[in-house]
């Protein structure tokens, strides 16, 4: 009887749903790739969270930063199937959910030879100490594209 009873407890706790992002309270998503599809892929993934939930801090670097600039290549800002959304289109929603941050890494804006005037209303620039500390908070996850 108690090998039947420890069997279902077993058998129970594997076809449990798992519990909202595993108990995080924020993601950070790192955001380096230079392909369109990478990017839209990870802000429809923080998107889905912050939608469950989850409060979504982006940081945007290297190539991948480029989507949050005004003047933003075509690659950054043109619809992909299958729902005709970019990724800075999609990143401009995440930015109105509540809490949510998006930043560009520290020295994106330098190598750029810019200042912030060039990126989109409400991005900014990622201290390197904060940003470290949102990293490693606790109940936060991180994905990195």
């Amino acid at each position: 009887m108690k090998r039947t009873l420890t069997a279902a407890l077993i058998a129970a706790a594997a076809f449990a749903a798992p519990a909202k992002a595993e108990n995080a309270e924020k993601l950070v998503t790192v955001v380096t790739a230079p392909e369109a599809q990478t990017q839209l892929m990870a802000m429809v993934l923080t998107f889905q969270a912050a939608k469950q939930g989850v409060t979504p801090h982006i940081l945007l670097c290297g190539p991948a930063a480029d989507i949050a600039l005004k003047d933003a290549p075509e690659s950054a800002t043109a619809g992909q199937p299958p729902k005709n959304m970019s990724p800075q289109g999609l990143m401009k929603m995440i930015m109105a959910e509540p809490g949510a941050k998006v930043e560009v890494c520290a020295i994106y804006l330098p190598g750029k030879g810019a200042d912030a005037s060039v990126l989109i209303d409400g991005v900014g620039v990622a201290n390197p100490g904060a940003m470290a500390g949102a990293i490693v908070a606790e109940n936060t996850r991180v994905m990195s594209y």
